[in-house]
């Protein structure tokens, strides 16, 4: 029979797409399935969702924590004054064939903007009972909500799915089946902390809340209950996960993850080629190849075009393609502009974020029309544009889980120009002397958060632009590294093996 794995997350790519996990929710369950697990997605029926996915069969209640049956004192009350209890529908993604179950709540997922802030940029006031019940959910079916299909392990994603093994932890210390349970942390920054006032409606009894269960300074951690009382732990590179474990990236759970470091892995990411792929890339044609560049050169002309640069072939062209924030170390670019426009640069940034950054580069673009160009906001078929007609691109963060536009730089012979951190280091290799002369070499890498580091950076890619037949061979290498989903599967199904040989008894209280 084949391994049952219920994959709960908050969004996917292409019906609903914040940020990189909607990329690895798109490409990790096909890829499991390829490999033989029987994967199901837990999803919230946010508008976007539900317009993708064609409903299969009946639906199922999802019971509040107040049922009979149940533990007293565990699990999210419904709010019957909006509407029926909580439900099920079974349905699959148009787009992939995926199959999910859909999880609907009266008034928490079915209304217009960002899933997860409102018009004004804050959380929703009942981001608490949102995620809450997504866990809920998530815990019923793992000990058997849905008696025709009952899964083997539990996969958990960020701390939107945290509670989900602190429920699981008391349900199965009531004596219901234990499945094994497996937590993937994408960002340790994004926490899911709430007040201690949330406690009794969301059902978190005295058993759950102390040192060693999600309370986390007096409050409710989302991300600490997954850590605590999931039966492993997985993040996005080897590396990610080495530093969190530190107090410089632990984000206050440093503590929590050295004690529970001999259940914490770290896989890297994947790049699904099936969006990924420049020689068959829909959005960017002509195609092309490491061996035949002239369609990166046409789309060199095209982005340039778009974004209001000069149309030079010799300019050597960087991009950015993130949120702009001082996570992802942009708050350094503004500072570095000048310097590569005077070097007969140019600049092509897409994203959003901190308005402090987005000014800095709007005024970087007035001082220098025809070299810097600049989108607010986000468009994915943009996205491709820049990152294939692209030169170099930036991710100077300050701190990265895994990373996925360096990945994406990679396949497309847009040469990484990355910071020493997480999953950059893990897939970047510096174009030092001994690289090129090697092989290795892929991109550049420099290792201070400072102005000057990075702009000794982007000297050095100058430089070895210039030596045409070096930054061919460094170009090649680059495309034809593979980063491919198979192998994360691969990995992950070890991880869910010894998960299992865990889950034999019941949870600890």
């Amino acid at each position: 029979m084949s391994l049952r794995v219920l994959y709960a997350c908050s969004e996917v790519f292409p019906l609903l797409k914040t940020g990189g996990l909607a990329d690895v929710s798109a490409g990790l369950p096909p890829a499991l399935a390829a490999q033989g697990a029987d994967v199901r997605l837990l999803l919230p029926a946010f508008p976007s969702i539900v317009a993708g996915v064609a409903p299969e069969g009946p639906s199922l209640l999802v019971p509040g924590g107040d049922t009979v049956g149940l533990p007293h004192g565990v699990g999210p009350r419904p709010d019957t004054t909006n509407g029926p209890t909580p439900w099920l529908r079974r349905g699959r993604i148009e787009a992939s064939g995926l199959p999910v179950w859909l999880l609907h709540a009266p008034g928490l997922y079915d209304r217009p903007g960002n899933p997860y802030q409102d018009a004004s940029g804050k959380p929703w006031p009942d981001a608490a009972e949102q995620f809450a019940w997504l866990g809920w959910a998530a815990a019923l079916l793992g000990t058997g909500l849905d008696s025709g299909w009952v899964p083997d392990v539990v996969h958990g994603h960020d701390w939107h799915t945290g509670l989900a093994f602190a429920y699981l932890n008391r349900l199965v210390a009531a004596g219901h089946r234990r499945p094994a349970s497996v937590f993937t942390v994408h960002n340790l920054a994004y926490q899911g902390v709430f007040g201690p006032h949330v406690r009794e409606r969301l059902g978190l009894p005295d058993a759950l809340f102390h040192l060693h269960g999600l309370e986390f300074h007096g409050q409710v951690s989302f991300m600490k209950a997954g850590l605590q009382f999931a039966d492993a732990i997985t993040t996005v590179s080897p590396t990610y996960a080495r530093e969190i474990t530190g107090e410089e990236q632990g984000c206050g759970l440093d503590g929590v993850l050295r004690e529970r470091r001999d259940r914490l892995h770290g896989i890297l990411n994947g790049v699904d080629d099936a969006v990924w792929d420049p020689a068959n890339d829909a959005l960017v044609q002509p195609g092309y190849s490491a061996d035949d560049q002239r369609g990166k050169a046409a789309a060199k002309a095209r982005l340039q075009q778009r974004l209001g640069l000069r149309t030079d072939p010799d300019a050597l062209l960087f991009c950015v393609v993130s949120r702009l924030t001082e996570q992802k170390g942009l708050h350094l670019l503004p500072g570095v502009v000048d310097e590569l426009v005077r070097r007969g640069g140019q600049l092509a940034v897409l994203g959003a974020g901190d308005p402090l950054i987005e000014q800095a580069l709007q005024h970087a673009a007035q001082r220098h029309p025809g070299a810097v160009g600049l989108h607010i906001g986000y468009d994915e078929g943009l996205a491709h544009t820049v990152i294939a007609g692209s030169d170099v691109i930036l991710v100077p963060s300050r701190f990265e889980p895994c990373g996925l536009t360096q990945l994406y730089g990679l396949r497309y012979g847009t040469l990484p120009l990355v910071r020493a951190v997480g999953g950059l280091v893990d897939t970047v290799t510096d174009s030092r002397l001994e690289n090129i002369d090697d092989g290795s070499a892929s991109g550049f890498v420099f290792h201070e958060l400072s102005e000057a580091a990075l702009l000794s950076a982007i000297r050095r890619a100058f430089a070895l632009r210039r030596r045409e037949a070096d930054w061919r061979a460094v170009q090649r290498h680059a495309m034809s590294l593979r980063f491919d989903w198979a192998r994360a599967a691969s990995d992950t199904l070890k991880v869910y093996a010894l998960a299992r040989s865990d889950a034999t008894g019941t949870a600890s209280a």
